[in-house]
């Protein structure tokens, strides 16, 4: 028979390893959940470098790093953030706020802002878990500066003439 004194001891250890691996579940479910909204959520088509040309076959250790190709368009040129250093810097509420709010094309912050905030805390997390890694992304450039990068230039051409709604 254990002593009172050293069950009241172990008590508080056993139920912490119970909450921590109950809590590490719940984690991990959550961080993969994440993972997969920024997969099919084409996070990496732009946050990623060369993740459309390799058809999505870039290791996991090199997502979201941003990117030096720049978008240029009557905007200016906007880059890709580098979103494993952005989420390092910023707590989950502060994400909440921020992907909700408008951000220069192309990035399509709408769709963002409308989903919910238990996958944009999921994505958070996924992003997060990966940890620090590669250099911030350029700052943008005014309309008309040059920029020693290079970029696609995000301008329609010919587009028929349309009346406004």
């Amino acid at each position: 028979m254990v002593p009172n004194k050293l069950l009241c001891l172990l008590l508080p250890l056993f139920l912490f390893t119970l909450t921590a691996e109950a809590g590490s579940a719940g984690d991990k479910a959550k961080i993969e959940r994440g993972r997969y909204l920024v997969a099919a959520g084409g996070c990496n088509d732009c946050h990623t470098p060369g993740y459309p040309e390799a058809a999505g076959n870039v290791p996991t250790r090199h997502w979201l790093t941003g990117n030096s190709v720049g978008f240029q368009g009557p905007w200016g040129t906007s880059y890709p953030a580098n979103l494993r250093l952005y989420v390092q810097q910023v707590t989950e509420a502060q994400w909440l706020e921020r992907v909700r709010k408008p951000m220069r094309p192309p990035m399509p912050w709408f769709n963002l802002r409308g989903m919910t905030d238990t996958d944009l805390s999921a994505m958070y997390a996924f992003i997060h878990s990966l940890g620090p890694a590669g250099e911030p992304a350029p700052a943008a450039a005014a309309p008309g500066q040059p920029v020693a990068t290079p970029y696609i230039e995000f301008v329609p051409k010919n587009l028929p003439k349309q009346a406004h709604r």
